[in-house]
């Protein structure tokens, strides 16, 4: 994992180009901040890294940071912490994209760890953001990208129309 203090985030880049700014919002992930919204730093991670669809090497580069502090306290952490990791593979693999072998290991490595962190955060009350985020994450580390992309779409009403479209209801 390239440390948050390594000269190497400048090398990367994202919607916006230099990934230099990445280390300081990561280092915020490490105290649980909320989500949702235009709440930081996760509004400026989402933009960056994951913007409309779109990752780039500072997004395989964040990933194992993310879920690094998302393994500090599973049941603090917000939806995002499942739902970020998630998109940026769901994304990665529906652009076919391959990740730079530099980054390659920690970031596979990272998502395989998503499905073990889903059952602490299980813990406290969950709202339907964090049921779709942890099912896409548990997908993702599943190799399931798409079903892990519909979960993320998923509620109450869309599960409703599905069991009906498949005359189970």
């Amino acid at each position: 994992m390239i440390s948050l203090d390594s000269p190497a985030w400048a090398k990367l880049h994202h919607a916006y180009g230099s990934a230099s700014d990445i280390p300081v919002l990561l280092k915020q992930l490490e105290h649980h901040p909320k989500s949702g919204g235009n709440a930081e730093p996760w509004f400026s991670l989402w933009s960056a890294l994951a913007h409309q669809g779109d990752v780039y090497s500072a997004s395989f580069a964040a990933v194992p940071h993310v879920i690094r502090a998302l393994a500090i306290d599973p049941a603090k952490a917000s939806s995002d912490y499942f739902a970020f990791p998630a998109w940026v593979e769901i994304c990665r693999q529906r652009q076919k994209l391959a990740v730079p072998d530099d980054l390659s290991g920690d970031y596979f490595q990272a998502i395989r760890d998503l499905a073990g962190l889903v059952s602490p955060s299980a813990m406290r009350d969950w709202d339907i953001n964090m049921l779709r985020a942890a099912m896409a994450a548990l997908a993702v580390s599943k190799g399931f990208a798409v079903v892990a992309e519909a979960a993320q779409e998923l509620d109450d009403q869309t599960a409703e129309s599905f069991l009906k479209l498949q005359n189970l209801r």
